[in-house]
């Protein structure tokens, strides 16, 4: 690869921020052209996408798309799939792509990674199955009824995000009669709450910590089991009922948590990248294996399309560069994230630390200041409650919101009346997309008014407040059903377009040393204390 250039000092950057600086046309004018919405669509790995709302003409585009060549995003993409030590602050290859690819021939990070990835995948789904057929007994010689699971940041998002977005598939699977919970807040009142209605004889707790030194999910851990002794569960039986998931077998062993309890991932998978791991066990037990694999293969074919599709057609890499423009061109600090299908609920939640914890940095990959904007700030929820709540602000507020819109093609909700519903969420998201580009000029508010019988002096008097600006750029993003595998391509999909970002600005996506500051601060104010209390 060529040596490291400073994003702003490539030629193509150069070209967007003179066309930045231009005078480019409004959505409302794009979008007069009616073959603009049919033109600016792609497709992918099952999900498509449609950025014919985005503030971008052929010119920018062909522009972001000659940055994406200078700035060697594919090259840098094939260097994370062979394995190569992207994570050079860490010395570690970055590989969740071959947490799904374990069947793949000849891969590029080569076939004893894949025999270990493989392994341990049928190590999991098999331990799943046997839980979710009430195999796995307590002390009490009970079936397990219910799984706590106890992880904090990827240990916790991408697991929980997904058991809630495919909770259908539990809900029609009479076989599993598990229930699978999450807590990853270390307040008090969040574990109590979600023991007080367990049994202890018949719940087990996955205790998930990469290095299984992490203070919030040790204090979790050490409070179940007292949880569990004071319910009566003899010391010496207490491993029935606790797992482990980390990269650190050997301390987990040290705590009482068996070997046929401990499920292992390797240090070149990223927390936030995690879910397709071990990590995933929770999420495997709820869903069944079945399932967890199809959401591994729904990843792969996106990781497929990711490296094989034409730049044009390329949909992680044109959201990269539809972001780049929006956040270094256009000025736009944040970025909203809005499902329209109530499963997506805590979707935000996770990408928020995809996003903001991998491309968060101030320095560039040769260890110099960054000069240009980086990740912005992203947030979000369910379209249709955002509607009656922050829409507001982006509808006739001061900030430049750039939005995704993430829709469904078909709801499998058993509701018999379910499609009147789906047709009101989409007719909603349609409309806020449109109404947020193209907005109302004041003519055309002056005529409204006029036109619903209000009198002079009323007209110019509220047209003023009832002005919309519109030009907010956005991409809907189309899933044909929420499945196992398009839930996979979906979170893939958002993994590589944050690579492709990260690999734009010339930053570091995968270490976290600003988290890291915090960890360790706590640990000095803790032995700080003790040092205390002692003397």
């Amino acid at each position: 690869m060529k040596s490291f250039v400073k994003p702003q000092h490539r030629q193509a950057w150069k070209a967007l921020q003179a066309l930045s600086q231009s005078e480019q046309p409004h959505l409302r004018e794009l979008l007069k052209n009616p073959k603009r919405i049919e033109q600016w669509q792609a497709s992918g790995a099952g999900i498509s996408i449609d950025y014919s709302r985005q503030r971008v003409t052929d010119d920018v585009l062909q522009q972001l798309l000659a940055l994406a060549d200078e700035s060697q995003v594919m090259e840098q993409a094939q260097a994370m799939f062979r394995g190569d030590v992207i994570n050079t602050t860490e010395q570690r290859a970055v590989l969740h792509v071959a947490l799904r690819g374990s069947h793949v021939p000849n891969p590029p990070w080569g076939a004893s990674i894949s025999k270990q990835v493989g392994h341990e995948l049928l190590r999991v789904c098999m331990f799943a199955e046997k839980v979710r057929e009430g195999q796995l007994k307590g002390h009490a010689n009970e079936s397990i009824t219910d799984v706590v699971n106890l992880g904090i940041g990827g240990s916790d998002l991408g697991p929980r995000m997904t058991t809630e977005a495919l909770g259908h598939l539990t809900r029609e699977s009479f076989k599993n009669k598990v229930r699978v919970h999450y807590v990853s807040n270390v307040d008090a009142w969040s574990l109590y709450t979600t023991l007080a209605t367990l049994n202890p004889a018949r719940t087990a707790f996955v205790v998930q910590s990469k290095t299984f030194t992490t203070q919030e999910t040790v204090t979790l851990a050490t409070s179940a089991k007292r949880w569990l002794l004071d319910a009566g569960c003899p010391e010496g039986q207490l491993h029935q009922h606790l797992i482990a998931v980390t990269a650190n077998p050997e301390i987990s062993q040290a705590q009482g948590f068996t070997p046929e309890h401990t499920f292992g991932f390797w240090d070149w998978v990223g927390g936030r990248y995690s879910v397709w791991s071990a990590i995933g066990l929770p999420l495997a037990i709820a869903i069944g294996a079945f399932a967890f694999q199809d959401m591994l293969l729904g990843a792969r074919a996106m990781d497929e399309h990711f490296m094989s599709a034409p730049k044009d057609q390329n949909l992680p890499l044109l959201m990269a560069l539809l972001g780049v423009w929006n956040r270094n061109f256009l000025g736009a600090t944040t970025h909203n994230i809005a499902p329209y299908a109530s499963p997506l609920g805590k979707f935000a939640s996770f990408l928020q630390q995809m996003d903001m914890e991998s491309n968060g940095k101030r320095t560039h990959i040769d260890g110099s200041q960054v000069e240009v904007a980086t990740a912005p700030v992203l947030w979000g929820g369910l379209g249709i409650d955002g509607q009656h709540a922050y829409f507001q602000l982006i509808h006739q507020g001061q900030h430049l919101v750039p939005m995704d819109f993430i829709g469904l093609r078909t709801e499998r909700s058993p509701l018999p009346f379910a499609a009147e519903h789906h047709r009101v969420v989409l007719l909603n998201m349609q409309a806020q997309a449109q109404a947020l580009a193209i907005g109302r000029s004041p003519e055309e508010t002056v005529q409204a008014l006029r036109d619903s019988g209000m009198d002079e002096a009323e007209v110019q008097r509220l047209a003023p407040h009832r002005n919309y600006p519109g030009n907010v750029p956005s991409t809907t993003i189309w899933v044909d059903a929420l499945t196992p595998r398009s839930m996979g391509g979906l979170m893939a999909l958002y993994e590589h377009k944050v690579f492709c970002q990260a690999a734009i600005w010339g930053i570091h996506a995968f270490d976290q040393w600003g988290v890291e500051l915090g960890k360790k601060m706590a640990k000095d104010m803790e032995v700080a204390e003790a040092a205390r209390l002692k003397v």
